[in-house]
């Protein structure tokens, strides 16, 4: 007899507070904190849109500064690099030693960002804004884009470029 009882009183309380609804003030759910999954979601949103941009603004400056698979071939062929330089804005400076430093780091940061380049097989010097790269990579159209990362990052001055292509 005792069974029967503790069960009906088990199962009458799990019902009860199974069932009980809490109430959630509507100022807690507005303030509300996203989760870690939609923090998440945001964050591959946002760099999914900034490499699109990226990407977009390189292929116009692959144009502009000459880098096609055709410029890199021939250059290539010519003296076995490719130099380009740019024209620094009002305000950017070449500097020093922690500069330098900078430089690599940011544009070795852009190599590793970009699916089809090996920051492992490109070397990235600096020297008072001018950037030298060594190493191998796939194609022309290739060492066109390291040479535009490179030129596009602020505080670079000229680009020489001693990529080989395997």
């Amino acid at each position: 007899m005792k069974t029967p009882l503790l069960v009906c009183l088990s199962l009458f309380s799990v019902a009860s507070f199974g069932c009980s609804k809490k109430e959630s003030s509507p100022e807690k759910t507005a303030t509300a904190s996203p989760t870690l999954s939609e923090r998440a979601e945001k964050a591959a949103e946002t760099t999914k849109g900034a490499v699109a941009d990226a990407k977009v603004a390189i292929a116009d400056k692959l144009t502009e500064w000459k880098l096609s698979p055709a410029d890199i071939k021939s250059d290539l062929e010519k003296s076995g690099r490719v130099v380009r330089e740019k024209t620094l804005a009002a305000g950017e400076k070449i500097g020093g030693a922690l500069d330098n430093a900078r430089l690599v780091t940011l544009i070795n940061g852009k190599l590793v960002a970009d699916k089809d380049l090996s920051a492992l097989k490109i070397n990235v010097a600096a020297d008072n804004g001018v950037v030298t790269l060594t190493g191998t990579v796939a194609s022309p159209e290739l060492v066109g884009r390291v040479i535009a990362i490179a030129l596009g990052t602020e505080g670079v001055g000229q680009v020489v470029s001693l990529l080989k292509v395997e």
